[in-house]
């Protein structure tokens, strides 16, 4: 097969961690089985909100990896508000809505609306773009990937586009403006921010999207735009990650995991107002049941881990290695989804839930039951699902799962592992670059 090569931009790539990093990751792994051949453009020197070292034994040898340096202001947003160095922003400027804020976060939050727009990765945009034209030339260059967010890879890469009028697959993992980790700007940075955004969209020669709703929200802000361009290329997981020998022993402690961020509206209280009156009831005890939550979590969610009653049942760790997370998963009983309680929250389909899927423990999912991750659960018949608002079902599903896992039954139906499989990240990249294709 005769390779073709792609310029692939990405700010969170390894040693990056966390969620957004897997997916462009697992297209670098696997675009060379369809006839692509990824140069990849990134950073020296990002400041990850998580890094996973492990993970750059992931990137094959034979990828060029190119790092250039960017202009960080997130060191001046810690000054402003009284952060140690080194701390997570994510988790902890994303707040609720009646959640006070400090007038020094306040400060900060309108100095990242007002003048770092489409992000605050958009010092990245001048070395980036210099260095891609270089690479471009140097590599005989014949399509532009780009992975967002940030949204400044779009502009690099849409800058790039423009020079060189090569074909442009504009890949998105969330949706531009009004999300909710979107800042709020007053009308001038937003009428620029959604100039880039739209600009993006109609420039890009076709635009991947990781959840329908991304498609859904963009042609809802822009009717003009031709759809055809937008096509669903979901997330998935990959078999190869694994454990090698997957023994299945049964666990000494009815357990349920959680893995990811918690901050803000996706937060555990709903669980937690559940557990008490499962534990309240008498016929199930704390001291059989471990509820294990792994990530990085916001300041008032360390607050509710630290309030419960139960305190004997928590079992809490930090952010681990991608590898780590997944033996976790292989080591419960049943794995916690928990969707913000948000506009957005409906379609929103984090790349964890295909993870979840893929290790085939019944999932409990504490979201809408109208939504995108309802309907995907549904079609895999891999779980339960109870809204925020609904204790008393999360109630009965928990007391369900004990039972069944009391008798040895607690397992996913035979006949839905086939649908599953169809989320092996191969074929996500698969669909990928027959986008890349002109």
């Amino acid at each position: 097969m005769i390779q073709k090569n792609v310029l692939v931009i990405a700010y969170y790539f390894p040693p990056s961690g966390g969620p957004g990093v897997q997916r462009v990751l697992k297209h670098v792994q696997y675009l060379k089985q369809y006839g692509w051949n990824p140069i990849v453009l990134t950073v020296s020197n990002g400041q990850f909100p998580a890094r996973d070292e492990s993970l750059l034994e992931h990137i094959p040898n034979d990828v060029v990896v190119v790092r250039t340096k960017i202009f960080e202001p997130y060191d001046l947003y810690r000054l402003l508000t009284g952060k140690k160095k080194g701390t997570s922003i994510d988790v902890n400027v994303i707040k609720k809505d009646d959640q006070k804020i400090s007038w020094k976060e306040k400060l900060a939050e309108w100095i990242r609306a007002t003048f770092f727009i489409p992000d605050a990765r958009i010092g990245w945009r001048f070395s980036a773009i210099s260095k891609g034209l270089e690479l471009i030339k140097e590599y005989n260059i014949q399509a532009i990937y780009s992975s967002s967010p940030p949204y400044t890879c779009s502009i690099i890469a849409r800058s790039l586009k423009k020079k060189t009028g090569l074909r442009w697959v504009a890949g998105f993992r969330d949706p531009w403006t009004g999300f909710i980790s979107s800042p709020k700007r007053w009308f001038l940075p937003s009428a620029i921010d959604k100039h880039l955004e739209f600009s993006t969209f109609n420039d890009a020669d076709a635009v991947e999207c990781a959840w329908e709703g991304i498609i859904k929200d963009a042609m809802e802000k822009y009717p003009t735009l031709n759809a055809s361009k937008f096509v669903h290329v979901p997330n998935g997981y990959d078999s190869a990650d694994f454990p090698k020998e997957i023994v299945s022993k049964p666990t000494s402690k009815f357990t349920i995991t959680y893995t990811g961020s918690l901050y803000g509206r996706r937060n555990p209280k709903s669980l937690f107002d559940a557990l008490e009156i499962v534990f309240n009831k008498g016929e199930i005890s704390p001291i059989h049941c471990t509820f294990r939550f792994i990530g990085r979590f916001g300041a008032e969610v360390e607050e509710m881990f630290q309030s419960v009653s139960f305190p004997e049942s928590l079992e809490i760790h930090g952010y681990m290695s991608h590898e780590e997370s997944i033996r976790y998963l292989f080591k419960s009983d049943v794995l916690l989804l928990i969707v913000d309680e948000s506009k957005e929250s409906a379609e929103i389909v984090p790349g964890k839930v295909y993870e979840y899927l893929g290790v085939m423990k019944p999932i409990l999912a504490i979201a809408p039951h109208n939504g995108a991750i309802a309907s995907l659960i549904r079609e895999t018949e891999a779980g339960a699902i109870a809204h925020q608002t609904e204790v008393e079902n999360i109630v009965s599903i928990i007391e369900e799962y004990f039972k069944c896992w009391q008798e040895n039954t607690l397992h996913l139906k035979a006949g839905k592992k086939e649908v599953i499989q169809q989320y092996e990240r191969k074929e996500s990249t698969k669909k990928l670059a027959s986008l890349l294709l002109t």
